[in-house]
This record gives C-alpha cells, structure tokens and sequence, in this order.
C-alpha cells in the first residue's frame, strides 16, 4: 500500500495514527508522543478525537455498517479510523459539514490512498443528508439496542439492566458517553479554599464546589492549572470526589499509624495524611517502585513528610515474623474500574465477565493479608472504583464469613447520607452522584 511520506503533525492524523496502536497493538488510550514538531493545541485535539472515537466507536460502526455497501469488519484500520473521526466531527462537535468533509477526505488521500477520498466522501455526505433521521438499531433484545445506541458492550449493559433497572441503566450509558468533568482536592496543608478559589478566578479557570466535600473544587479542564503550574506548587492534586469519600470513610487522625496496601499513585495517602495534619505515620505499599516514586514526588510537592514508601506485595509482607500493625489500614484494591468509565472510555471494551471473576480472586486474598495488619480495636477500608457488586457487596460477604473477628461499621456519619446504601456502605453511582462510581466499606477489627 502506497502511504504518503509527509510527516502527520494535525489533530485529526495524530488521532488516526493512535486509535490505530490501541486497535493493532493494543496501545493504551491516551495520547503522549512528546514530539516537538506538534503544535500542544493540535496534541490536545487529538487527545480528544481519541477519547472521543474509543467511546463512541460502536455506535459509529453500526452507522457506517448502514452506509457502506462493502465488508465494514475487512475494512482496512486507517481508513475506518479515519471515518470514526468523521462521524465525531459531524455528530458529536457539530463541526460544521463542509470542514469535516473537507479534513477527513484529505486525510484519507494522504494516509491511505487517492481514491480513499472518493470513498469518504461519499459516505459522510450521505450521512449530512440523513443527519436528523439516521438509522437506529430495531432489534427486540432491550440490551443489545441500548449497547449499540450508547455504544457499550452488549454483556455489560445486560449486568446493569438487570441490576438497575432500564431508566438507570440508560442515565449510567448516557452519563458514560459525556465529557468528563475533574475534582481537585485543595492541598490544605499548603493553601486556604478561599486563597485557592480567588487563584482560580485569576487564571480564569470555571469552577464549582463539590457539593459533598469542602476542600474539592470541580473543574472543566486541567490545562490551566498544569500550564500555570498550580500542580507542580503542590497546591492542589487532581482527585475524584468518589476517591476523596473514600478517605473521609477511613477518617484518619492525627498521630495514627495507617497502611495504605494498593497505595501508588498516592492520592488516597495523600489526602490521609493531610486529613492527619502531617502528624503520625503513612505506610504506602505497592508491588511497583516506578509507581512509589510518583507517591514520594507528590509528597515532595505537597509539603508531606509523614509518607514511608515500600515496594511489596502485601500477601508476602503479612509472611513476616512481625508484620506492621496499623489503627487503620486501605485496601483500594485493584477492580475493574466499572465505575470511571467516562474518563476511562477504552476500559469498557478491555474488560470481560472472566476477568471480573479474576479480579474478585485477588480482591479476597489481599483483604485477607490485610487484615492481619489491623490492631485488635483497628479499622480495615475496602474500597474500589468499580459499580459491579460481584467486586464489591460479595467480597465483603465472604471476608465476613471468613473473619468472624471483623464487623461492618455503618458509612453515616462519615459521608453524606445520599452516597450510604442501607447496608452501611459507600456508594456512588456517576449518574446520581455525577463523580466517578465507587465503594468503599468499614470493617471494625474486635478488640478479643
């Protein structure tokens, strides 16, 4: 095949050349080529037609499948990459049409082939002039149409229909599919909210406060910040609300000792220590140094010095002769990340009902390790980022029955009262709570 040699420095060629390493090599979503020679606003935009294409990539293929008169799955991946990208810009940006088409059909000539264009152009024109009356999927299985229409796997949204019911599942696809907005914790340590709120303000950045904590701020965009280098001050560390509940759920004091087991990249020790006014001990655990370092960097920045690191996996450290004791111990363990869907938009076709199963194997056994470092009287979290009850109300079902020296302690008090389930847990669900979904329980070691 005969490829132009020009080097591809647009948005939309960037983005092509990516959603081709995610499709062919298994890449990871996010865009981060460092190249000198892309314009950071260019870089920026691909990001997004990135996102944007991985999230909505079912449904654009259920409408070119109605378009194209070939075999769209022996399509070539350049240039079905290239129509995705089409389709973003006509029916998500609302680009307007004769940009869109003029853009994609020059891309398809120059990273595929001449006549590439013709055929790209006769699609998306079609698609112009049937915008307002395009095809819907007409199939009797409620799953399989909502999947394609909110473009998810078909076996995931069958799980939540049957949990949540049609009218949720349907707000928890919608919710998926929108732009993400972003918490930011305000390092207290280092700055006031009102100090932190009127810097804001100068830079221009568009906030609101978190209507459930009252040192997190939501914002519509991290550029800002990064640029001003709001970040790199330590005044302030990007955080979901859902992921700051979580700690508030540990309310760790002054002069305790906590273990943080699944701890890089560190926001939840982080926030711990902060909570803890710098005052005590932070054991950060992790099976991965590289990852340890990020904790100690942020650390640095954010003026914490109460944060001990280790490279270790917690099923060989309870091994020891003389394991640590902690009065409180987090175990935000490793899930399917079910519940951050929108910001994680490819993690809804890399995962599977096996993996799940998998993922709940490793959930019993590092709650297990975990409790042999609670101190008689200690509290041990177990928390994920996930909506599936598999990894979450039947873990701690089975740890229960397996611990008899363990008891769940209601979330109220410790939380707002809308994000505790009746059993006591934390939960929040993105479409209710609009942050990320997430769970987190109190299990109280007995003190005999």
């Amino acid at each position: 095949m005969n490829r132009a040699k020009k080097k591809i420095t647009t948005a939309r060629g960037l983005a092509v050349q990516h959603l081709d390493r995610i499709e062919q090599e298994g890449a990871y979503i996010g865009l981060t080529r460092g190249d000198i020679d892309v314009d950071p606003r260019e870089e920026r935009q691909a990001t997004d037609y990135v996102a944007g294409v991985t999230r909505w990539k079912r449904r654009f293929d259920f409408i070119l499948s109605q378009f194209y008169r070939g075999d769209l799955e022996g399509m070539e991946s350049t240039l079905k990459q290239i129509l995705r990208i089409g389709l973003y810009d006509l029916l998500i940006l609302d680009t307007p049409p004769h940009a869109a088409l003029n853009e994609t059909v020059e891309l398809a000539k120059q990273m595929v082939r001449p006549g590439a264009g013709g055929l790209v152009n006769g699609i998306l024109r079609n698609v112009v002039r049937q915008r307002d009356r395009l095809p819907e999927p007409k199939m009797d299985d409620l799953a399989e149409r909502l999947a394609i229409t909110h473009s998810h796997p078909t076996w995931l949204v069958r799980r939540w229909l049957d949990r949540f019911g049609p009218d949720d599942t349907e707000a928890l696809l919608v919710w998926n599919n929108t732009r993400p907005t972003y918490g930011v914790r305000v390092n207290t340590l280092k700055t006031s909210m009102a100090d932190f709120q009127a810097r804001l303000d100068t830079l221009e950045v568009k906030w609101e406060p978190s209507p459930y904590l009252d040192d997190f701020v939501r914002v519509q965009g991290l550029q800002p910040l990064i640029r001003e280098g709001v970040l790199d001050e330590g005044l302030c560390a990007v955080q979901d609300e859902s992921a700051g509940l979580v700690v508030r759920l540990l309310d760790p004091q002054p002069g305790e000792t906590l273990v943080d087991a699944c701890a890089a990249p560190g926001g939840k020790a982080l926030y711990a220590a902060e909570r803890m006014d710098n005052q005590g001990r932070v054991l950060a655990f992790d099976l991965h140094e590289g990852r340890l370092q990020m904790v100690r960097d942020a650390a640095r920045d954010q003026g914490i010095d109460i944060v001990e690191t280790a490279t270790v996996d917690l099923r060989d450290l309870v091994q020891q002769t003389t394991p640590p004791q902690a009065d409180r111990v987090l175990v935000d363990a490793p899930c399917s990340g079910l519940g951050v869907l929108a910001k994680r938009a490819d993690l809804r076709w890399n995962r599977s009902p096996e993996e799940i199963s998998h993922l709940a194997t490793l959930q019993d056994a590092l709650l297990d390790a975990a409790a042999h470092l609670v101190r008689p009287g200690g509290l041990l979290v177990y928390s994920t980022c996930t909506i599936d009850p598999e990894e979450n109300h039947d873990r701690v079902t089975g740890f229960l029955n397996r611990h008899a020296d363990f008891q769940i302690e209601s979330a109220t008090g410790f939380v707002p009262d809308d994000c505790v389930s009746p059993e006591g847990y934390l939960i929040t669900l993105p479409h209710r709570h609009h942050m990320d979904g997430a769970f987190g329980v109190r299990l109280r070691r007995k003190h005999s």
